[in-house]
C-alpha cells in the first residue's frame, strides 16, 4: 500500500476547479498503488477549503498556515512541502500545474532529492516501484511517456487532463499540522503581488472561452460583448499581450495558460503552435479568421472565413435572440 498527497495553496474557502483536478489525479494514482490520497493545504485559507476539499473521497485532509506563507514564495512552499514530506511515508505528491507549483515543485523535489514529472496528462501503469506517466512536449507536438522511480517522486498535472472527483456525504478528518519556524528564504522577501481584477470568469476555471489575436487590432471590445452573453472568459494570444493590448494574465499558450474549455471561439487568432498547445485540448473549437489558411482551422472544429469585425457582433446578436427566446419559453 503507497499513499499519495496532493499539495493546495487556495486562494478561496472553496476549492478550484484545477486543484480539484488535482485531487481526481491524486485519487487514480493512489487507486492504482492500494493507497489513499492524503490533501495538504498551505497558507492563510487552508483551514476553511480544508472542510470543503474533504468531502471529496481523500484520505485526510492536512492545513497548515504560517507567517512565511501569508505571502508564498517558491522557497517557503517547498520548505513546507519538504518537511510534510520527509514526516511521512508518500509514493507520489502531485498538484496542479499552477504558476504557483511551477514555482515551488522543482525547489520541493531538490530537497527530498526526488524525480519529478511536470505537465502529466496521462497516468500509466504506476507500482510502488514505479510511476508511469505521459506529458507533452515540443509544444504539445509529441507525447513523452517517462517513469519515476525511488521512494518518492513529485508530479505536476495539467488541471485540463482530469476530471474533479464527485462529492459525497461523506467526510474525511481534517487535522492541523505545525510547521517549522522558518520558511521563507534569509535572503528574499516578498515585495509587492500585481492581480489583474477580473470582471468575468477566470481563464482556467470557465467552460466557454473567447479569444482574440493580432486581428482584433486591439479592440477586443466586439468579444466583450460576445463574453458577455455568453459568461464566458477573454483569453488572447501572445502577439496581443505582447503588443500591450491585454495584460499577460489573460494570454492562452505554450508560455501562458493551458485551457480547455467546452467551448473556445478563436477570433483573429492564426493558430501558431504555442497557441495551439495552450488550447487544442477545448472540447469544441470554433474559428473565425480572414485568411483561409490560417493553421487554427486545422484544428478547429467549426471555421468561419470572415472579418471578426463583422462576424462577432451578429454571432453576439443571434446568441442574445436565442437567450431572450429561451428565457420568454421557461
Amino acid at each position: 500500500m503507497a499513499d499519495c498527497l496532493v499539495v493546495l495553496v487556495p486562494g478561496a474557502e472553496q476549492p478550484s476547479r484545477s486543484e480539484l483536478a488535482a485531487v481526481g489525479f491524486g485519487r487514480q494514482v493512489a487507486e492504482q498503488l492500494g493507497g489513499h490520497c492524503d490533501v495538504l493545504l498551505l497558507g492563510p485559507q487552508a483551514s476553511a477549503c480544508g472542510q470543503a476539499v474533504a468531502a471529496y473521497g481523500i484520505g485526510k485532509a492536512l492545513v497548515a498556515d504560517h507567517p512565511d506563507l501569508a505571502q508564498p514564495t517558491g522557497e517557503a512552499l517547498a520548505a513546507a512541502i519538504a518537511h510534510v514530506a520527509s514526516a511521512a511515508d508518500y509514493r507520489l505528491i502531485a498538484a496542479s500545474a499552477t504558476t504557483i507549483a511551477r514555482d515551488c515543485f522543482p525547489r520541493a523535489a531538490a530537497r527530498l532529492k526526488a524525480p519529478m514529472a511536470s505537465d502529466v496528462v496521462e497516468i500509466g501503469q504506476c507500482s510502488a516501484d514505479v510511476l508511469r506517466f505521459t506529458k507533452p512536449c515540443f509544444s504539445g507536438n509529441l507525447l513523452e511517456e517517462l517513469e519515476l522511480h525511488g521512494s518518492t517522486a513529485l508530479a505536476t498535472c495539467r488541471a485540463s487532463a482530469f476530471e474533479p472527483p464527485a462529492a459525497s456525504d461523506a467526510s474525511a478528518d481534517v487535522q492541523t499540522i505545525q510547521l517549522p519556524e522558518k520558511l521563507a528564504h534569509p535572503r528574499k522577501r516578498f515585495v509587492e503581488a500585481k492581480r489583474t481584477p477580473l470582471e468575468r470568469p477566470e481563464l482556467t476555471e470557465a467552460d466557454v472561452v473567447v479569444s482574440g489575436g493580432r486581428g482584433t487590432k486591439g479592440d477586443f471590445t466586439p468579444l466583450e460583448e460576445l463574453a458577455d452573453v455568453l459568461g464566458a472568459a477573454i483569453g488572447a494570444s501572445r502577439a496581443v499581450v505582447d503588443a500591450g493590448w491585454l495584460p499577460n494574465d489573460f494570454q492562452v499558450g505554450q508560455t501562458g495558460k493551458v485551457v480547455a474549455p467546452k467551448l473556445y471561439i478563436a477570433c483573429g487568432i492564426s493558430g501558431a503552435i504555442q497557441h495551439l498547445a495552450g488550447m487544442r485540448n477545448s472540447k469544441v473549437i470554433v474559428a473565425i479568421n480572414k485568411d483561409p489558411n490560417a493553421p487554427i482551422f486545422e484544428v478547429a472544429d467549426y471555421g468561419l472565413v470572415a472579418d471578426l469585425f463583422d462576424a462577432v457582433p451578429k454571432l453576439t446578436a443571434a446568441f442574445r435572440a436565442a437567450r431572450q427566446e429561451q428565457g420568454a419559453a421557461s
